[in-house]
């Protein structure tokens, strides 16, 4: 089979199209022909080596030499073990690690995996898996929104960012979205009732206070962010650099003592029940998956670096054709 393998950290000129070992799946696993798989920043960080968490199980070169966490495709075949899926079902859900999705065949549990809605495509429900969860869960499970509340999302205009922004006005939240200049129309499409270009604007020097701050890029002091929460505001770090995430870490306790604003790390816990339940918000389209744009297998490496030159608007998708030459 085909897929994008990487063998170095560095920029996507490393990474390289290649013919290697089809999987074959244990008794417990399914074999998924891939038919869409959607690209993260967790591919990005991946493929560069930083921050220095994304070399966790590599730390001088990738272990697992395929990125992509997000799949959707058909069952191929599946082990002895399989009860819920047959053959010819369409499926979708999360790669364990965060790997293995640019390749054209992938096996997985059958526990990490959904039915695919009828009423979706294999883009649609492909860009929801890893972006959808972390929203899901820092809107409503750990933000606990509630209606009127005063919300900031950090990187609005990026996957998890858009899937959040429409998570909180569907719980009646009043958003502040923040990302770059080309990004501010389309976080006011997505229904952000403030929009802030943090090339121009720090928004935790506005004197501006929010109750929850979703951050998907921290690169702040954890002082700076303390400085924009209300009293008894929450703030949660999803992704970004190692400094901040150590200050959440070992300083963000003491903030909550002192002075009852709580800091910490939105640890997610991937689940199927979570993924089933955002894609249901999608399929009745309360919340809508945006694909910026989509490219074939051979062109991951230009997907992410427009990903990571941070151009993309919601979800950029590969889609497997299953007839690309190397």
């Amino acid at each position: 089979m085909k897929a994008m393998v990487y063998t170095t950290y560095g920029s996507p000129d490393v990474l390289q199209l290649k013919e290697v070992e089809k999987p074959a799946p244990t008794d417990d696993e399914v074999l998924i022909k891939v038919q869409a798989a959607s690209v993260n920043r967790s591919d990005w960080e991946g493929l560069i080596g930083k921050p220095l968490y994304a070399r966790i199980g590599g730390l001088r070169k990738p272990r697992r030499q395929i990125l992509g966490s997000d799949i959707a495709g058909r069952v191929e075949a599946v082990g002895k073990n399989i009860r819920r899926f047959q053959p010819g079902v369409e499926v979708f859900g999360l790669l364990w690690g965060y790997k293995g999705g640019f390749a054209e065949y992938v096996c997985r549990r059958e526990r990490a995996l959904a039915l695919k809605p009828a009423s979706m495509t294999f883009e649609e429900v492909a860009a929801i898996p890893q972006a959808g969860v972390i929203a899901l869960q820092g809107i409503r499970d750990k933000g606990q929104v509630q209606p009127g509340q005063q919300l900031l999302i950090n990187g609005a205009g990026g996957g998890g960012g858009t899937f959040a922004v429409q998570l909180a006005k569907l719980f009646g939240a009043e958003v502040t979205g923040v990302d770059n200049t080309a990004k501010l129309d389309f976080m006011r499409s997505l229904g952000a009732d403030h929009v802030i270009d943090y090339s121009r604007e720090d928004f935790t020097r506005d004197g501006n206070q929010y109750d929850l701050i979703l951050d998907l890029i921290g690169h702040r002091s954890v002082f700076a962010y303390k400085r924009a929460l209300k009293p008894n505001g929450r703030y949660f770090f999803v992704g970004g650099s190692v400094p901040t995430l150590f200050q959440i870490l070992l300083l963000g306790p003491l903030m909550r003592r002192t002075t009852g604003k709580n800091m910490r790390i939105l640890a997610v816990q991937p689940n199927l029940e979570d993924l089933v339940a955002i894609t249901e918000l999608c399929e009745a389209g309360n919340v809508v998956p945006f694909i910026d744009r989509r490219y074939p297998l051979r062109e991951v490496p230009e997907a992410l670096r427009y990903l990571g030159e941070g151009h993309a608007k919601g979800k950029v998708v590969i889609t497997l054709e299953h007839n690309e030459t190397i």
